[in-house]
């Protein structure tokens, strides 16, 4: 016995909203602005640990130095 087309019509519109809901929470998670932030924050995070801060630091300073020592040359 099949299903009466009231019964199928309220299961299209349960899956609609469903996919509309899901498409919102992507639409959220994957915007431009909330992935350049999370980015930002997680390269900031990996750049403000000492292991990886004083190196480049350092690599910066050696550059600035080679820069100086080219022009005064």
């Amino acid at each position: 016995m099949g299903r009466d087309q009231e019964s199928i019509q309220r299961d299209i519109e349960k899956s609609r909203e469903g996919l509309v809901s899901s498409v919102d929470q992507l639409a959220i998670k994957l915007s431009p602005k909330r992935l350049a932030d999370n980015a930002k924050t997680t390269a900031r995070g990996k750049l403000d640990r000492p292991a990886v801060k004083y190196p480049l630091i350092g690599a910066g300073v050696l550059v600035g130095l080679l820069l100086l020592r080219k022009l005064w040359r």
